[in-house]
């Protein structure tokens, strides 16, 4: 073996020993143990608070579910006033869920398309006065969209829904036997709307973070505009979206007002999107929360915790989506 190759060779590299480890350490700014102390403790703090809340929300409603005379979860009927209490969440998870998965079917391709256009295809001078009109949607109060929903949408649906039933009557979903348009449909629609400049924003900020290089690319590969998006742009966002969908549907679960004010409550479970009736979690605790009685509240809590858990795992299972998409975020691009 070479001599001269022995003598130039680096020396190895030695572990740091325990002083030099607390010198590293008392470099540290002051400023940075502030803000790690309180950004772990902010961490702590929020999750102080969610078990909290899942202890309130936990005790209470097991005081008045073990005093149910019916079965919680599959009872059609609520009623806390008699003596044995009956009441039951089928009929509010059935039009909570249904009303919701209507507003994201709506919602999602259109916020994502115009959050493209806004992106890829808007000239410059209109791109800011159509952020600004998206911007002041995500402003407006729930009650407000409310009012117009139940003075301005329900009157205007009876062309829509005489349509879906003349071509669609017979699926028994867009079956409709004339009434006043308060139903499941309007309610989605209106929550649609609510969610779509939400879901929009925040596409919009994911795909302008889209590389410059990897459009450049596929441009200088031959690709059209089209392609760009779609193998670009779209790919790189996927968790974006996902992300800004599961916001828009936790507004969609919790909405209150806007849901009370447009539908007609019923505990009456309906196989047509059409009829009037129906009735949601958020709806329901808000229509009976100031007259109910000191046991009636614990019930309506019972079922705020039913709602409760369901974000829950909505949340959960965009997080584990997205976890699969590692790839795609912006952090790894």
């Amino acid at each position: 073996m070479d001599t001269t190759q022995i003598a130039d060779a680096p020396p190895p590299t030695q572990p740091p020993s325990a002083e030099q480890k607390r010198a590293a350490r008392g470099a540290t700014r002051p400023g940075d143990r502030i803000f790690l102390g309180f950004s772990r403790g902010s961490g702590i703090l929020l999750l102080v608070i969610m078990a909290a809340i899942a202890g309130f929300l936990t005790y209470r409603a097991v005081l008045a579910i073990s005093k149910d005379d019916g079965n919680f979860l599959t009872t059609f009927e609520w009623n806390t006033g008699v003596n044995p209490p009956v009441f039951g969440i089928a009929v509010l998870a059935y039009g909570t869920i249904v009303s919701s998965i209507i507003a994201m079917v709506i919602a999602v391709p259109v916020s994502v398309a115009i959050a493209l256009f806004l992106t890829h295809y808007a000239p410059r001078r209109l791109r800011g006065p159509i952020a600004y009109v998206i911007d002041l949607l995500a402003a407006v109060p729930s009650i407000v969209y409310g009012l117009w929903g139940a003075l301005i949408l329900v009157p205007h649906m009876n062309g829509l829904f005489g349509w879906l039933n003349d071509y669609l009557g017979w699926t028994g979903i867009f079956s409709w036997q004339g009434g006043a348009a308060r139903s499941m449909l309007t309610v989605g629609i209106l929550l649609a709307i609510m969610i779509l400049p939400i879901i929009t924003n925040v596409s919009r900020e994911v795909f302008r973070q889209v590389p410059q290089m990897h459009e450049e690319a596929a441009l200088a590969l031959g690709a059209t505009r089209w392609e760009v998006i779609r193998m670009a742009v779209l790919p790189f966002g996927r968790s974006g979206i996902i992300s800004a969908s599961m916001l828009g549907l936790g507004r969609a679960l919790g909405e209150t007002m806007a849901v009370a004010t447009v539908l007609s409550p019923d505990f009456l479970i309906h196989t047509s999107l059409l009829d009037p009736g129906g009735g949601t979690f958020a709806q329901n605790i808000a229509s009976k929360f100031s007259e109910a009685t000191e046991f009636g509240r614990d019930a309506l809590i019972a079922s705020g915790l039913v709602l409760f858990v369901i974000t829950l795992l909505v949340n959960g299972a965009a997080r584990a989506i997205i976890a699969r998409r590692k790839e795609y975020s912006g952090a790894n691009a």
